[in-house]
């Protein structure tokens, strides 16, 4: 009888255990679901500020130098950033040259070489056009993160990244116009290094190896502290008014330091491929922006192409949401 009773009791205790495992399975899927849908939307925010950079940037190459304009932003971007550093109790500094060389990398790529060719790109392009060129960027993306990560993207990814480009193929039907097969070739370079900058970052913030903060504020030292002295040397002394002056400020405080860091921050639950597709949702803000502000105008065709392209963004987005 006794041993009857011990076995149920032993069932109970089994059956509660059960129970709570499965409770606890069950909230972490939603804390996981709540945290990638937050990574997301934080990952559309920065997409989106950064889409109102090109025709900011437009505006500020009246005035001044595409390298020095690019290295102000990110090195004063850095600045912003240095006393939060200082003042954080949640700093994770790199214990390995390792991991120093590859936050240089990352500021090389992406501030230096990336940024700097994508701002002499805009001199010659219209600022939606350089934006939809960033498009191209999930497919380089979805093939280096294969390779390098380990992230293998899955079929639905794979078709919602090829519909992005027939969509990218749509808009650029037209044709170019003259001067602008250069601008493309700069942004082309850029693309290359954009693509380096998010398989190495996508890499450390998976990883875990520095904080957001460190992330983002050691690369943009590097990249931008480097970009400025190199305008500096090419194009002297800027001289130029307020109003770019704070635009300048905008672009570092907003565009660079907070968008950067939530992207930075997105990227430990949002695999390479997923935060980057995000980038070709940019040409719509743009577009509004530059018609607002530049006077830019696009065609039908172009209209449909970035509606084929958000149709490609949610293909590889609804693979887990």
């Amino acid at each position: 009888m006794r041993r009857r009773l011990n076995h149920k009791k032993v069932s109970v205790a089994g059956i509660q255990m059960d129970l709570e495992d499965r409770l606890t399975t069950a909230e972490n899927v939603e804390i996981s679901s709540l945290t990638r849908t937050r990574a997301i939307a934080e990952g559309l925010v920065a997409n989106l500020i950064w889409a109102s950079s090109f025709v900011l940037v437009k505006i500020a190459l009246e005035e001044i130098g595409p390298l020095t304009a690019a290295g102000m932003r990110f090195f004063s971007a850095f600045l912003i950033l240095f006393p939060f550093m200082l003042r954080s109790k949640n700093i994770v500094l790199p214990r390995s040259g390792r991991v120093w060389l590859r936050l240089f990398l990352i500021g090389l790529s992406s501030y230096t070489i990336g940024n700097g060719a994508l701002f002499w790109g805009l001199i010659y392009l219209p600022a939606v056009t350089a934006s939809f060129l960033m498009s191209l960027l999930p497919l380089m993306i979805m093939f280096a993160g294969s390779v390098w990560l380990r992230e293998t993207p899955s079929r639905w990814q794979i078709m919602g990244v090829f519909v992005g480009l027939s969509g990218s193929a749509l808009f650029f039907s037209p044709g170019l116009e003259a001067g602008e097969p250069l601008g493309v070739a700069l942004v082309g370079v850029a693309l290359i290094a954009f693509m380096i900058f998010g398989i190495l970052g996508r890499e450390i913030a998976r990883d875990r190896v520095v904080d957001t903060l460190t992330l983002t504020a050691i690369p943009l030292a590097f990249g931008g502290g480097l970009l400025l002295l190199i305008g500096l040397i090419v194009e002297g002394l800027p001289s130029f008014s307020p109003i770019t002056w704070l635009i300048i400020l905008w672009l570092a405080l907003i565009n660079t330091a907070f968008a950067y860091f939530i992207y930075n921050r997105s990227l430990q639950f949002l695999t390479a491929l997923e935060m980057n597709v995000l980038l070709n949702l940019l040409p719509f803000a743009t577009a509004l922006l530059a018609w607002i502000l530049l006077g830019e105008t696009l065609i039908f065709i172009q209209i449909l192409g970035m509606i084929v392209v958000v149709t490609g963004v949610i293909f590889v987005q609804a693979r887990s949401i």
